[in-house]
């Protein structure tokens, strides 16, 4: 059956507009009346789809404990056919200094080979290791989305690399992100704000990405000052001047990357200041050390400390404290977040000294938050949509591929990793919600609804694709969320031909959209 020809145009265009943000998955009875719609909503907002697992433990818990478990989690253990999927990634415990350092001897040793064709072929081996590297990393993002019992910190790390975007495709960082992710943002995504943004400026992902291993004294790069200031902290139009872009460049002059062993040559009286972590290092020699200007303040060229007071600075301005939150309930609430809660996180913010979680917490209990899941608009970015699903079909049954998945973002324009600009990806519903989407979601509907769709078949020579099919009608949907659907909805679904066309009709619906 055509999904076009069951809903109908109308309940395209309808679907793009808005619809009920209700959805639960089951395997496993779950006694779905003790759940109210609103609780449902609540669980697919703040984690990657509700499932049965999630709805069954929010039963057994209660909404406020399980929210506090969410904002302060103890810690994240994945089931074991999960963990052991990224235990077997090579690079996975490996720090970005000794992921850099071996494929740059790689890279060296291709260069030079001297015949011309096995030359070439040996730069390609290595250009796709290190593909290899990215694709293994979002491999761990993707069953971590579908698996942590942390979900908010997981969706929580998808929005902070998004603010703190790298682009995969520049110079080594395939080889970087993994650890980017892993340590600079998930390990942050949580604490304080001021703790978040100093780990991506140490991180070599963010330094490469945004040239300032290029930034030295004479040698100005602006770049990453221009990002930190009208992406990552105060925002566009809050108040800052070039000037006070030149200032953090000046600042931030000296702070790069060295993948060598031994030390950068110093004079003597430049030798204290020298630091170097992991892959980071603020080469004293590469520092404008006179003194700056910056937001009105006067810092002294003193060497790496001036970028700790620049920090201090840039997040303790209330424009940050807006900006941040503004971006928060955009993505938690809705499009256009009202601006009475904005102001409420920030006052939080600044109160907490930029307590992500303290500042989550003033979201959720927000009643501008809980009226949206009473029939809120917000409309699902690609990875959301796509999660949601596969946690919807399969609940626990942890799948053994993830290119899959993999692929299905890049065909809805939002690859893990892949977006090239510092902006990163949109999170307003008119960037996913047009036709060709549509269409796109509606093939990937009926990939996950018909059958494994490549999941379940390991990646490696000579796998079986292992047995295993969606299951999305269950007892939750007759006793909760049949009352939830539009009359459409009701009447597509009633027309299925086969459990797979259902399946496939509901992962279209527009309901599941929301």
């Amino acid at each position: 059956m055509s999904i076009v020809a069951a809903f109908g145009i109308r309940s395209i265009s309808k679907l793009m507009l808005g619809a009920i943000a209700v959805l639960v998955v089951s395997h496993q009875p779950v006694r779905a009346a003790e759940l109210t719609p609103q609780d449902i909503a609540l669980l697919d907002r703040l984690t990657w789809g509700v499932n049965a697992s999630s709805a069954a433990h929010l039963r057994e818990v209660g909404v406020e404990r399980w929210l506090q478990e969410q904002l302060h989690p103890a810690s994240s253990t994945l089931p074991d056919a999960a963990r052991k999927q990224i235990e077997a990634m090579p690079d996975v415990h490996r720090f970005a200094f000794d992921i850099a350092v071996s494929f740059d001897q790689q890279a060296k040793s291709a260069n030079q080979v001297a015949d011309p064709e096995q030359r070439k072929a040996a730069q390609q081996v290595y250009q796709q290791a290190m593909s290899e590297r990215a694709r293994q990393a979002a491999a761990r993002t993707v069953l971590r989305a579908l698996y942590a019992p942390d979900q908010l910190r997981e969706r929580l790390t998808w929005f902070w690399f998004n603010h703190f975007n790298v682009h995969q495709y520049k110079s080594n960082i395939r080889v970087l992100v993994g650890d980017y992710e892993d340590r600079a943002i998930r390990a942050n995504a949580l604490g304080r704000f001021r703790t978040l943004l100093a780990a991506t400026l140490h991180h070599p992902a963010m330094l490469r990405y945004l040239d300032n291993s290029d930034n030295a004294a004479g040698h100005l790069n602006e770049n990453y000052a221009r990002e930190i200031m009208e992406l990552h902290t105060m925002g566009v139009g809050s108040g800052y001047t070039q000037a006070d872009v030149e200032a953090l460049a000046r600042i931030l002059t000296g702070v790069g990357i060295d993948f060598k062993s031994e030390d950068p040559k110093l004079k003597p009286e430049l030798q204290s200041q020298l630091v170097r972590e992991g892959a980071f290092e603020f080469n004293p020699a590469r520092h404008d050390y006179g003194d700056k200007t910056f937001l009105g303040h006067q810092i002294k060229g003193r060497g790496l400390v001036e970028v700790d007071e620049a920090l201090d600075i840039l997040c303790r301005h209330p424009a940050t404290a807006t900006h941040l939150s503004k971006q928060l309930a955009t993505y938690f609430v809705s499009d256009n977040p009202p601006d009475g809660l904005v102001q409420r996180m920030a006052q939080t913010f600044q109160k907490t000294d930029g307590d992500i979680a303290a500042v989550m917490a003033t979201l959720v209990h927000a009643p501008e938050f809980a009226a949206t899941l009473k029939g809120g608009t917000k409309f699902k970015d690609p990875m959301h949509y796509v999660t949601s699903a596969v946690r919807l079909a399969y609940d626990n049954k942890v799948i053994l591929n993830t290119l899959p998945i993999q692929n299905w973002l890049n065909r809805l324009s939002e690859g893990l990793f892949n977006h090239e600009t510092p902006d990163g990806y949109s999170m307003l519903s008119a960037a996913w919600n047009g036709p060709g989407q549509m269409m796109l979601r509606f093939e990937i509907a009926r990939a996950i609804g018909s059958g494994s769709a490549g999941l379940f078949k390991p990646n490696e020579p000579n796998a079986a694709d292992q047995p295993a099919f969606p299951l999305v009608m269950n007892g939750l949907y007759f006793s909760n969320l049949r009352q939830t659907l539009s009359p459409t909805t009701l009447a597509a679904l009633d027309q299925a031909v086969s459990p797979q066309d259902w399946n496939t009709l509901f992962l279209s619906s527009p309901e599941f959209m929301h």
